[in-house]
């Protein structure tokens, strides 16, 4: 039977984009300020509404069905653009409960998360905050289908796009800070008592931070417009797993230098120049168009911002 959108209770959709966003009904009910069955039953109305479930219950929580993720980003966009219109200047971290998304890294969460959380409790406000890890260059797809409300990071092709697509783009970014690569070894490695050789370099064996698993990066491109390689005998996804195994081995590795605290091995690993010319990193926060305005969001930011500064 098809939906009929004339007799549908529009407090549904609120239901729904808090059990999403939350995945957990228990957790979605106190956002919400009503009790657990109220919002089971919600969920039961709507599921009647639409003629198919939205959501499976597992161990894990609420699992939404596909269907459930292809109506999110719209259902979201549409309630964010009403409580915009409706309400754009309500929001009291003092008294209003919110969650947000960070998409980032684990070396940018290490740097960026223990700011955040002092001015959060300090400030005594009502809202949490939960990391996603970051497995891409490019986090619009995050953004636009609601995974994440915010991303933190380097992402040169995203704000390249963003860029071209001038006024029509999906997204907007701000800079937070900028830093510059290093090669990082354990101390006691044999080229950590002089300067780093390009010979030296490529001879050496290799360590890359991959966070969407490609075979090739940055230092890659800029070795092979030299016409040079390097042999990468390793490749993982997290910074604090690069830190850890340099300093257990020879492998060589090339990390942002704001980012090599943040493996937990500072004091066990010396940095040195690289012998080739890479650009500056430019860390970048991500957001999506449609909550540009929202009040919430717009204190998200400034918070990370201010969190930022401290980190930098």
């Amino acid at each position: 039977m098809p939906l009929n959108f004339r007799t549908l209770d529009l407090n549904l959709l609120r239901v729904f984009d808090v059990v999403m966003s939350e995945g957990n009904l228990t957790r979605a009910a106190e956002v919400l300020s009503i009790t657990q069955p109220a919002a089971s039953h919600a969920l039961r109305r709507l599921h009647d509404a639409v003629g198919e479930p939205l959501f499976t219950r597992s161990k894990h929580g609420m699992t939404p069905t596909a269907r459930a993720q292809a109506l999110w980003p719209q259902v979201r966009g549409a309630l964010d653009t009403l409580r915009h219109s409706l309400a754009p200047e309500a929001f009291d971290p003092l008294h209003d409960s919110a969650s947000f998304s960070i998409a980032m890294a684990d070396a940018t969460a290490t740097l960026i998360a223990p700011p955040l959380v002092r001015a959060i409790e300090t400030g005594r406000t009502q809202v949490a905050l939960r990391v996603k890890p970051l497995t891409t260059r490019d986090p619009r797809r995050l953004l636009r289908d609601g995974e994440a409300d915010l991303a933190i990071g380097h992402f040169p092709e995203a704000i390249a796009a963003i860029q071209a697509d001038g006024a029509t783009a999906r997204e907007r970014h701000q800079r937070l800070h900028e830093t510059r690569y290093v090669c990082v070894m354990r101390r006691g490695h044999p080229l950590a008592g002089q300067p780093l050789t390009l010979d030296a370099y490529c001879e050496a064996h290799h360590l890359m931070v991959s966070f969407s698993g490609r075979p090739h990066g940055q230092v890659d491109q800029a070795l092979a417009a030299l016409g040079r390689q390097r042999r990468i005998v390793l490749t993982v996804n997290q910074f604090f797993t690069a830190g850890q195994v340099v300093t257990q081995s020879d492998l060589l590795t090339v990390l942002p230098l704001s980012f090599v605290a943040a493996t937990g091995t500072q004091d066990q690993v010396v940095t040195r120049a690289l012998p080739f010319a890479l650009a500056p990193i430019a860390v970048q926060m991500l957001w999506p168009v449609r909550q540009d305005a929202d009040p919430a969001h717009r204190w998200l930011r400034a918070l990370v911002q201010q969190a930022a500064g401290v980190a930098a």
